[in-house]
């Protein structure tokens, strides 16, 4: 079994081919990822970080399956500034279309250190941002996003830190490292 932790740069899409753009849109196969591995879970193409692959059906289905409630962390830059009843909204579950979100774990943090996005995010003098740090237990399409959103806070920029036991400590922007 081969496990790997990827740190996936903004713009880049979880999978190994293009097939549905007539120009060619940055894939997984830029990045000399072992043949043989798959995302276990997605991160969308506006999303950065941590992406985990494996060529272990199991070890895959265990990782993205909302069953085994696999906890997964994001670091999350809102536009706003998000008070205590917002938090307390995340940590009770948000209502969103698709039904309400199980409870997530949500605190506000400093801005962390991390790489220079191309492109930058857009600020506006005007608009206060903040930094949050969001672990949910599920993985429904798009879900922190939409979660802050339905709060009146949308994400400027969403980093996925840790899946599980794996974090990106140490995991330079476009790098990989065997886990496992």
């Amino acid at each position: 079994m081969t496990t790997i932790a990827f740190n996936k740069p903004f713009g880049v899409l979880c999978q190994f081919t293009d097939t549905r753009s007539p120009t060619t849109r940055p894939t997984l196969s830029g990045f000399g990822l072992p043949a043989s591995v798959y995302p276990a879970g997605r991160l969308d193409r506006d999303s950065e970080g941590l992406l985990i692959l494996t060529n272990d059906g199991r070890e895959q289905a265990r990782i993205a399956d909302p069953k085994y409630k696999m906890a997964k962390t994001y670091l999350v830059q809102v536009e706003g500034a998000p008070d205590d009843a917002t938090l307390a909204s995340l940590r009770t579950g948000v209502s969103l279309k698709d039904g309400p979100t199980r409870p997530a774990q949500a605190r506000l943090i400093d801005p962390p250190d991390l790489w220079h996005r191309d492109p930058p995010v857009r600020f506006r003098k005007s608009v206060p941002d903040a930094w949050l740090e969001v672990t949910i237990f599920e993985g429904r399409n798009r879900q922190v996003r939409r979660m802050c959103a339905a709060l009146g806070f949308p994400c400027l920029r969403l980093v996925r830190w840790q899946v599980g036991e794996w974090s990106l400590d140490g995991l330079a922007l476009g790098e990989w490292s065997k886990v496992g």
